[in-house]
């Protein structure tokens, strides 16, 4: 009997220290509870160490969905419902303050139903606060989740109300969150300032690596806005974090960015924006799926695949596109799947894509036409007017990089001066 229990009680120490073991592990775990303590959002560092910050002063917030906590609580709740804190006004980017508008579409001004506040667009025709709508502020918040490609818009309308803010005497405070690309990969050409625009106002690469704090702080010194700007860093974010290695639920920044393989693939997807081909817009996998009526989807999945790009297949794909190019037309073309996110090239594989539709369907392929300025949408996305040439002249990808590349070592040494983490 004594050695029946002993061996009992052997059994449950053993059973009650793998329990710890498994528990343990649970908690390390990227998206575990114990991972929350560790890590915190810029908005979270605020409202629990630096809220003497934003105390006694008229706040006026710049967000959308994404603003929120870990918790997934929005900061429009967190900060209206605070007794120690006054918030005045709230700005909408694109897609608007709750990210219903589909892109280019213009949100008129309103009064937000749940707080009474008014809400002010900074899209379409107002992307910069005017005096009277920064009357009520004494200090702009900012946060929002940036997808860590020049050409979404969110970072420029921060650097618009930097400006405006300095403009008008208002202090600017950036609540930082995560690159969910990570902070060690810059890749892709430097804007040219010649192509300058709203899909890409300042010369950093398609890629730049940075978090939106960061931004803020280059952009602020680089190019002259004279803020009198404070980023609230996180705590616990490493560079070489991608967003799946945070314990952060993926909310979505804008219509078209329903999952975080989106964001992945949308450095170099996105560029299919400048041509006549279908980039997925209206079907559950915008910038992962990719075609037109003219493709062979089989032809155009071997071609790519038989480039061997790092961490990427093709599978061949079919999809009608319910808005946006081709809609409601049955369309042929591709699936990016990500195999290897910390391996794959977005810049690289946007433009072998690009380039392999041009040189396969050279009767059909066209790039969104020029503008008066000689200027297409493509040059716009790609921040130059030589790729598109380079694409229509069958200069190689790789040719095409090595062209780049002196630009891109000169952003990285500039860059380097503004990392925060």
């Amino acid at each position: 009997m004594k050695k029946i229990l002993a061996t009992f009680g052997t059994l449950l120490l053993v059973l009650t220290s793998l329990t710890i073991v498994f528990a343990d592990k649970g908690e390390n775990n990227g998206k575990g509870k114990g991972n929350k303590k560790r890590f915190q959002l810029g908005v979270e560092v605020l409202l629990d160490e630096q809220k003497h910050l934003i105390e006694g002063k008229r706040v006026g917030l710049i967000t959308n969905p994404t603003g929120v906590d870990q918790d997934l609580n929005s900061i429009v709740d967190r900060l209206y419902e605070d007794p120690d804190i006054e918030l005045t006004a709230l700005y909408g980017p694109e897609h608007g303050v709750r990210g219903d508008a589909q892109a280019g579409e213009y949100v008129e001004f309103y009064i937000d139903e749940s707080t009474g506040l008014p809400v002010y667009s900074l899209y379409g025709k107002t992307r910069k606060p005017t005096p009277e709508m920064l009357e009520n502020v004494d200090v702009l918040l900012f946060d929002i989740q940036d997808v860590g490609t020049r050409f979404y818009t969110y970072i420029y309308t921060m650097a618009y109300a930097m400006e405006a803010a300095a403009e008008n005497e208002i202090e600017f405070i950036v609540l930082d969150r995560p690159n969910p690309l990570g902070g060690h990969k810059v890749e892709g050409p430097v804007l040219d300032p010649h192509y300058a625009s709203f899909v890409g106002n300042y010369p950093i690469p398609l890629r730049h690596g940075m978090t939106v704090g960061e931004l803020a702080e280059l952009f602020n010194e680089e190019f002259d806005i004279h803020s009198d700007l404070t980023v609230v860093e996180m705590n616990g974010w490493k560079r070489n974090m991608y967003y799946d290695d945070t314990s952060l639920d993926w909310v979505l920044p804008s219509p078209n960015m329903p999952v975080l393989e989106t964001a992945i693939v949308y450095p170099g997807a996105a560029l299919i924006e400048g041509t006549n081909v279908s980039e997925g817009r209206g079907t559950t996998k915008p910038f992962e799926l990719i075609g037109a009526p003219f493709v062979n989807s089989k032809e155009f999945a071997a071609a790519l695949n038989d480039l061997h790009l790092p961490g990427v297949t093709f599978r061949a794909a079919s999809f009608t596109p319910t808005i946006s190019k081709h809609s409601g037309t049955l369309s042929h073309g591709i699936q990016i799947h990500i195999q290897n996110e910390k391996a794959f090239k977005p810049i690289e594989s946007g433009l072998h894509i690009v380039k392999t539709l041009h040189d396969m369907y050279p009767n059909d392929f066209e790039f969104r036409s020029e503008n008066s300025a000689g200027i297409s949408f493509f040059d716009n996305l790609i921040g130059n007017g030589w790729i598109r040439e380079a694409i229509e002249n069958g200069t190689s990808v790789k040719e095409m990089e090595k062209r780049w590349k002196p630009e891109l070592k000169k952003f990285e040494k500039v860059r380097k001066g503004y990392l925060l983490y």
